[in-house]
């Protein structure tokens, strides 16, 4: 992947800095993103216009076979071992970094607002301007999507669907016991549900380090994971949000079920959703704002009676978080469909979940993830959209 570093350069231009600096392991978006190379440990990433890894004597080798960077140097180059030894560490690490930017002329460096803090007046101590980039210009880069990074997120999103597909056959192949959902003679739990879905998502080369499976009050609350038996007659809330263990990239998708014959209130709430959903999918395409799409969800659900943040922004019932967000090499990222104005562009991928939640009733939530185009979106999920399931039997 080569990916187009132009906004880069105008940042380094406009704040007349000399490069950008990442101080962080391999699984970080940004360091990754720009780096091209991946380490459990933290590592240097230098932008001046050409990349430059500073990486370990461990990573030496692999970091000049793999990394995207132009240039990869180590430790040694700058007397890493001979700092250490005198001033011990931190202090010996940071004079190892000034001196590896003073090798490149960089005297003022623009960083992440999450670089680390005592690195930055280590460096400063040592004569380095250190600015904290806070809005987030790789972030920024990394929203628009190349075709290849779409196709990461497409193949994603397939081993997302196998995953669901799993869940839902365990509620399908499900009886029901006093109200409880039993498979092979055991209750089925929200437990058992997440460990299948992870099981599925390995059998694909992608893992997951949490899932929800959220029943009846649990759904109520957009991020509560869920736990215990499943009931029949309540919605089931499945939100599964997988990473490629080869390629780093997301995808996220959630499916709302209901085993048996639904409330009267979740089945109204579960169309006035897919029509929510609908208004935010015709809305979507390059140059809208993110705010319109949003609005676009909030009007259906007001419209319906119902509360939302942007009528009231203490409420605690009805649809009460945003429409949706960018997912690449991070699940949360720009751009966001939310109050805020912000101008979508081809190429961003982002969900659209709208979804409603009362204690008293359960939790509604359908999420599809889409590509934004020049004229409208391209659905990357192809995962049907049907809330009964199973039997009450």
């Amino acid at each position: 992947m080569d990916p187009d570093l132009s906004e880069l350069d105008d940042y380094l231009a406009e704040t007349g800095v000399d490069g950008y600096l990442i101080e962080a392991d391999g699984e970080t978006a940004d360091q990754r993103y720009l780096s091209g190379f991946r380490a459990p440990d933290p590592f240097v990433t230098l932008y001046t216009g050409e990349t430059t890894l500073l990486v370990s004597a461990l990573e030496y080798g692999r970091a000049t076979r793999t990394a995207r960077a132009e240039h990869v140097e180590r430790h040694s180059t700058y007397d890493h071992r001979a700092n250490v030894s005198e001033y011990g560490s931190p202090e010996g690490d940071y004079r190892t970094l000034a001196a590896f930017l003073d090798a490149h002329d960089a005297e003022s460096v623009a960083v992440p607002s999450d670089f680390p803090v005592g690195t930055a007046d280590g460096l400063r101590d040592r004569g380095v301007s250190v600015e904290a980039d806070g809005d987030g210009v790789v972030g920024s880069i990394r929203a628009t999507k190349l075709d290849e990074e779409i196709e990461h997120v497409r193949a994603t999103q397939r081993a997302n669907e196998s995953a669901m597909a799993r869940a839902e056959e365990l509620f399908e192949s499900a009886t029901v016991v006093d109200g409880t959902l039993h498979v092979d003679g055991e209750p089925l739990t929200a437990e058992r549900v997440k460990r299948e879905i992870e099981i599925e998502l390995l059998g694909h080369d992608c893992a997951l380090d949490e899932t929800i499976v959220a029943c009846g009050a649990d759904a109520a609350d957009p991020h509560d994971r869920g736990s215990g038996p499943l009931s029949a007659g309540e919605a089931i809330i499945v939100d599964i949000f997988p990473r490629s263990k080869e390629t780093g990239y997301y995808a996220d998708m959630t499916r709302t079920f209901c085993v048996g014959e639904p409330p009267e209130t979740i089945g109204r709430w579960y169309d006035l959703t897919r029509e929510a959903q609908q208004a935010a999918l015709d809305a979507i395409r390059a140059g809208v704002s993110g705010s319109a799409v949003h609005d676009a969800v909030c009007d259906v659900y007001e419209g319906s009676g119902l509360p939302t943040l942007r009528a009231d922004e203490t409420a605690e019932t009805g649809f009460i978080h945003t429409t949706g967000h960018g997912v690449g090499l991070d699940i949360h990222e720009q751009p966001r469909l939310s109050e805020a104005d912000v101008e979508l562009e081809a190429g961003n991928v982002v969900t659209v979940e709208p979804g409603l939640y009362d204690p008293e009733v359960g939790g509604v939530r359908i999420e599809d993830l889409v590509v934004v185009t020049e004229d409208g979106h391209e659905n990357l999920t192809e995962y049907p959209k049907e809330l009964v399931v199973g039997s009450d039997s």
